[in-house]
């Protein structure tokens, strides 16, 4: 199992000036970095790839779609530029070296209908991302798009494991897998552990968040009984530390975090670090 730090914790978007943290991610002890590139344009895709290899880090990325890229629109039009951009960021990760292209990269981040999600929103939903997942495995046969269930409070589309899976099974390619994420399974799953051995082999990538968003191991989330159905179910990808930093306007608005939720973005990184591996060592002992 792999550790990853996600980059919105010290930078809003990922250009050419902060390369440097690449190496400052290796020094603090992960071995890989998500990188969402919310300025796909200055996004270094080339440079990041090299310098994670000359780092011995490995690369994975995310995103989360903009409501005029989303592809469950009712209109056709607005659906139609959702492929599109998804197909260019996928040939930035394709060229940035990412093993996994994950996150809401199949609906809306945040759009939200009032009602529950319709038939033909789930139709609209397969018949692109099926598009989509078939120009991946073109240009980039390894990478893993990562299908993120998300709250009922940003998204009304996929909010539970099982949904993700009905999806990912739906869409019928296998490029296409779950990607789980604890913050909102605390606020979504029946249980913790169930859900992921629900995923089981479909599982392609982990985000690790506290309930709170902040340092893992200070708040609710079961971490044993976690990392114990990780263990079940043989996951030997990424488990990424996901949060942000309150400073950065605009991805505190979309996250709504109004306070500080550590010291600062190294100790929440470092300390969140150092639970993860305790935790993932301490069941990983159990029954030896």
């Amino acid at each position: 199992m792999k550790f990853g730090i996600h980059s919105l914790l010290f930078s809003e978007t990922f250009l050419e000036k902060d390369l440097p943290r690449l190496e400052k991610f290796k020094k603090m002890g992960f071995d890989a970095v998500e990188i969402i590139p919310f300025d796909p344009e200055g996004f270094p895709a080339s440079k990041v790839k090299q310098a994670a290899a000359d780092l011995g880090l490995d690369i994975n990325m995310g995103y989360g779609m903009p409501e005029d890229k989303n592809i469950i629109s009712p209109d056709a039009s607005v659906r139609r530029a959702g492929v599109d951009f998804s197909k260019r960021l996928i040939d930035l990760a394709a060229e940035a070296g990412a093993k996994v292209f994950g996150g809401v990269i199949y609906c809306g981040w945040g759009y939200l209908t009032g009602k529950m999600r319709t038939e033909e929103e789930w139709a609209w939903g397969v018949e692109s991302y099926r598009e989509v997942a078939a120009y991946a495995k073109q240009v980039a046969p390894a990478l893993v798009l990562g299908i993120e269930p998300i709250n009922r409070f940003e998204s009304h589309f996929i909010n539970t494991a099982a949904d993700a899976i009905r999806f990912i099974r739906a869409v019928g390619q296998p490029n296409v897998k779950v990607h789980l994420d604890t913050f909102h399974m605390i606020r979504e799953e029946d249980s913790f552990a169930g859900s992921v051995v629900e995923t089981g082999a479909d599982l392609g990538y982990v985000h690790a968040c506290e309930n709170q968003r902040g340092i893992p191991g200070r708040g609710q989330i079961p971490w044993h009984d976690f990392f114990r159905a990780l263990k079940t179910v043989g996951y030997e990808g990424c488990v990424t530390i996901e949060s942000f930093d309150p400073n950065m306007e605009k991805i505190a608005k979309l996250c709504c975090i109004w306070r500080k939720l550590a010291d600062s973005p190294e100790q929440l990184a470092t300390e969140g670090l150092a639970w993860l591996k305790k935790v993932s060592a301490e069941v990983g002992a159990e029954n030896d």
